[in-house]
């Protein structure tokens, strides 16, 4: 018989699972797989002192269901301190098809394409992000994001490996000054997780490529910053910062906020979607010494909104630093309106502001993720009156040729009549503003 609180954990799942299966109904689109669909007695077997004990690596929390049975399923040897422990997820990343054919039914395209190594970046997946996936559906949302396929062999008119020449505004190694008074610092070629889509496929996971902290190369770019004041925004990215250990992220911050014309630090992370256990308490606890400090957070579909990522976000946003989400706009899987509007929703519950919806960049092998732009055009008109502001992201194409972001809109000014100016709201209705000043 199952004990109140893990019927009370159960419930919370299964309620959440409830509201977006209605929501995904009411829309006429297939609803996110709940790899939670597990047995009676399996739940049963979960206790609840294994979901909320405290953890001696720094991750406190509720583990979901969902996670604790995958982990008993698929990693019966480790313990529950280890699964939640960020260092254990990144030693025991799946890589290979064989590991991963262990949990998920791969297709004949997948095994091919994980076999025939001919995939253009290497694959690996947390253990906590496989255990979203469903295990028998090559087509669901978030399992193509980052099981390879044969497509990304194919080159496409257009596509290159460095569409935004981030390599030719590089005034030193890992340092993009591409507008005037920011830079983006790529302080690593590592993440946890690799997305198929990725815009700098062509040195993340690189053996060749800085996959390792380098103190002289970030003292080469930390003191080209240091001499152009110009600078007031360093974005740290790479690669995922936060997979760096605490002191060198420390030691990083550190340095930056030692120089007076840099007003703001971000940090651009997917950390806290593929590996929330990574948002430790000495890891917010390092952070909040440098603020002003911002995170963009990349993510994907509203499935990624898990227990464990709410609490990641909590655990930020209770640090002080605000959140803002940044999204790729992706064919068939997060292409659709009530997708992203349900995605979010979430993200405002989990105190994360949408920011930046991107118009996938024409990388090479990356036609099989990329939209019309008229379809960004779409979402952004049908969020427009339909929610809150809050949760509707500036659209934007990074110019290839390194033009920067490129915000595009759907045009509500129809001409003008008379002194005034005609526009069209989220309705189609028109209106007239006066402007004979």
């Amino acid at each position: 018989m199952l004990s109140q609180a893990a019927v009370s954990r159960v419930a919370t799942d299964t309620m959440e699972v409830a509201v977006d299966l209605f929501n995904a109904q009411a829309a006429g689109e297939e609803p996110d797989p709940f790899p939670c669909s597990v047995a009676r007695e399996q739940i049963a077997q979960v206790k609840p002192a294994d979901l909320s004990r405290q953890r001696r690596n720094g991750w406190s929390g509720q583990i979901s269901i969902r996670s604790e049975v995958f982990r008993r399923k698929w990693f019966p040897e480790a313990a529950l301190e280890d699964w939640n422990d960020w260092r254990w997820q990144l030693k025991n990343r799946l890589t290979t098809a064989r590991q991963l054919d262990r949990i998920i039914t791969l297709s004949p395209e997948e095994r091919e394409a994980l076999c025939g190594q001919t995939q253009t970046l290497p694959v690996a997946i947390t253990p906590y992000y496989a255990s979203l996936l469903d295990e028998n559906d090559p087509e669901q949302a978030i399992r193509r994001t980052v099981i390879p396929v044969l497509k990304e062999c194919e080159q496409s008119p257009g596509e290159s490996a460095d569409p935004l020449e981030e390599g030719s505004q590089c005034p030193v190694e890992n340092l993009v000054h591409r507008y005037p008074d920011r830079v983006l610092f790529l302080v690593t070629a590592s993440c946890s997780t690799y997305c198929r889509y990725c815009t700098r496929s062509r040195i993340v996971g690189r053996k060749h490529a800085c996959s390792r902290p380098s103190m002289e190369l970030w003292k080469e770019a930390i003191d080209y910053i240091r001499g152009h004041k110009e600078v007031r925004d360093v974005l740290i990215s790479g690669g995922d910062p936060l997979t760096l250990p605490d002191e060198s992220i420390d030691w990083l911050l550190g340095q930056l906020r030692g120089i007076r014309h840099v007003e703001i630090i971000r940090i651009g992370t997917k950390i806290p979607v593929v590996l929330p256990h990574r948002i430790t308490f000495s890891l917010v606890k390092i952070l909040k010494k440098y603020h002003p400090l911002f995170m963009s957070i990349h993510f994907t579909h509203p499935a990624e909104v898990t227990p464990e990522v709410r609490k990641a976000c909590e655990r930020l946003a209770d640090a002080g630093i605000p959140m803002g989400s940044q999204t790729v706009l992706l064919s068939g899987i997060n292409d659709s309106v009530n997708v992203m509007k349900r995605l979010y929703h979430k993200l405002l519950m989990a105190r994360v502001r949408p920011y930046y919806l991107y118009q996938c960049d024409p990388i090479s092998g990356s036609s099989h993720f990329r939209t019309p732009v008229e379809k960004g055009i779409d979402i952004i008109k049908g969020l427009r009156g339909h929610t809150s502001g809050y949760a509707i992201p500036h659209y934007v194409i990074d110019a290839p040729g390194g033009g920067g972001k490129i915000p595009i809109s759907p045009n509500y000014v129809m001409g003008q009549d008379n002194g005034s100016i005609l526009l069209t709201n989220y309705a189609g209705n028109l209106y007239s503003y006066p402007e004979n000043l």
